[in-house]
């Protein structure tokens, strides 16, 4: 990763994409008058997860972080290994994440922008772009995306840590990315919708804010914490504890 340039653009583009097919999958499910209106949980689940996977492949150059938990998490297991932590270039992919899903959440828009139009229910449009609890309690909803977010970073550094011979980038650690993303929206999506991914929440609930959106009502601020500090808290004891709970591969 020596040229943040390139840094920039290839965490800029991948999660563009990431957020364009995310984003996409879930305004497909519940707004007005789409094809897959009504699909379920269960279809927002492998959209996620597939989008992962494609935001995966086109990131390469980067490592495919896509998202700040991720980051931080590599940042801490850098530090508990003593290992020297690429600062500039990390920071420059943080900005790619945020500049991608900001990018990503206004595409999504523009392609359901009739859509958009004709639903009513200012909740359904607030949730194609950011996540809301199913029950309001900001502790608890705390709570269950920093578990989420920590199996999601765990599993990652697992590839790099258990001596996998191929790279994150590569297609069949994609689908396997992609596919813990599936598994955990199924299994642990319930309470928050889980973000895992401040970038994700944050950089698309302000698109929904700027955006001229018809009754739209209010982007939910109140909330727009808890999957930002969820997901770091997960990455960063992912990246504390993952050489600790899987020193067995370490060489």
């Amino acid at each position: 990763m020596d040229n943040l340039g390139l840094v920039l653009l290839s965490e800029t583009v991948g999660t563009a994409l990431l957020l364009l097919l995310g984003t996409g999958v879930v305004a497909n499910v519940v707004l007005a008058k789409t094809k897959g209106f009504g699909g379920g949980f269960l279809m927002i689940n492998f959209g996620w997860g597939l989008a992962v996977f494609a935001g995966v492949l086109v990131s390469g150059y980067s490592g495919a972080q896509l998202n700040p938990a991720v980051t931080i998490g590599l940042v801490v297991n850098g530090l508990v290994q003593g290992d020297e932590v690429p600062w500039a270039a990390y920071g420059v992919a943080v900005v790619g994440q945020l500049l991608g899903a900001f990018i990503g959440a206004v595409l999504a828009w523009l392609t359901y922008k009739q859509h958009f139009d004709a639903e009513e229910d200012p909740a359904a449009k607030l949730g194609t772009f950011s996540t809301g609890p199913g029950i309001r309690s900001y502790g608890w909803n705390l709570v269950t995306e920093i578990i989420a977010t920590f199996v999601l970073v765990f599993v990652i550094l697992s590839f790099g840590l258990n001596g996998a011979d191929e790279a994150l980038t590569g297609p069949l650690s994609a689908l396997a990315v992609g596919f813990t993303v599936v598994v955990i929206g199924a299994s642990l999506g319930g309470p928050t919708g889980y973000a895992i991914n401040p970038a994700r929440d944050l950089a698309p609930r302000i698109a929904h804010a700027v955006l001229p959106i018809a009754g739209k009502g209010d982007s939910d601020w109140g909330y727009a914490w808890v999957p930002v500090v969820g997901p770091l808290i997960g990455g960063a004891l992912a990246g504390a504890l993952a050489p600790v709970l899987l020193a067995s591969g370490l060489a």
